[in-house]
């Protein structure tokens, strides 16, 4: 295929910039909103860029809501189920990429079938399991869902990299006299070092936003998770605390946005490599 002309060349970034925007504008508008005083807020001729910014709508929030607390909360969530998820999909990943046979096969099945589970339809067996290990209403029984949740979508995106990881250098080891141990250690465990800090953080992210399993499974206020603190900002008819809500939410989102940034170059060259393969 020949390359694109100029037109061509210059439809493909406008459609990217159109994506872009497409992207970006929930967030500018939730930055405005977070700075707008009320008067601003209730006004029908809306503006981009606050006139009269002001961070009462930050000081109101944190009156109203236990911010800190629930962030807490959602951080050690997130974190906890980030990790053990890598740590348990790694090895599976690597048995399920190099071992050929049924057993590999249906392993693959269940993880793109597992995927169309809803919410619902787990809620009710995963509550009766946390029950009879009396660990309702506790952040380390919403961990153990969260690493059940995120663990298919980990194994299914480390099994990728596992393969884009050349079978060849594995065997040049081995025939130095590398023990299996020492191959994985020193030769694939680096190579795929891109790809388990993406799956981390994928599955932090997840861990970090998700809401239902939070609101049904922790009913004490000193336990819950942001997500689920944020709905306080709503009225018994659905009205909405604008202000406080725009600026609680725009703190909420700013854990994840740090993460991604510290480590977007491995991100990247992550998926590079788990979309080769040798």
């Amino acid at each position: 295929m020949g390359s694109a002309g100029p037109w061509g060349r210059a439809g493909q970034y406008l459609a990217l910039l159109g994506y872009l925007v497409f992207l970006a504008f929930p967030f500018l508008w939730l930055i405005s909103t977070a700075f707008k005083p009320a008067r601003e807020l209730g006004s029908l001729h809306p503006t981009w860029i606050p006139r009269h910014p002001t961070l009462d709508n930050f000081r109101q929030a944190f009156d109203e809501q236990p911010l800190l607390r629930a962030g807490f909360n959602s951080l050690v969530a997130a974190v906890s189920a980030a990790l053990i998820a890598v740590v348990v999909a790694t090895p599976m990943a690597y048995v399920m990429a190099r071992r050929k046979g049924r057993l590999a096969t249906a392993a693959t099945g269940w993880v793109v079938v597992s995927q169309a589970f809803p919410f619902v339809l787990l809620i009710i067996p995963l509550f009766l399991v946390l029950k009879s290990l009396h660990l309702i209403n506790s952040v380390a029984g919403l961990v153990m869902v969260y690493v059940v949740w995120s663990l298919p979508f980990a194994l299914w995106m480390l099994v990728g990299y596992v393969r884009a990881v050349p079978l060849e250098l594995e065997e040049a080891a081995a025939v130095d006299g590398a023990g299996r141990l020492r191959t994985l250690v020193s030769v694939t465990a680096p190579l795929l070092a891109p790809g388990i800090v993406a799956t981390g953080l994928f599955a932090f992210i997840t861990a970090w936003n998700e809401f239902f399993f939070a609101l049904v499974l922790l009913k004490t206020p000193e336990k819950q998770t942001l997500p689920v603190v944020l709905t306080h900002f709503l009225g018994a008819e659905g009205a909405a605390d604008l202000g406080p809500l725009a600026a609680a939410a725009f703190l909420a989102t700013l854990p994840s946005l740090a993460v991604f940034a510290v480590i977007q170059r491995r991100i990247t060259s992550g998926m590079l490599a788990g979309a080769v393969k040798s």
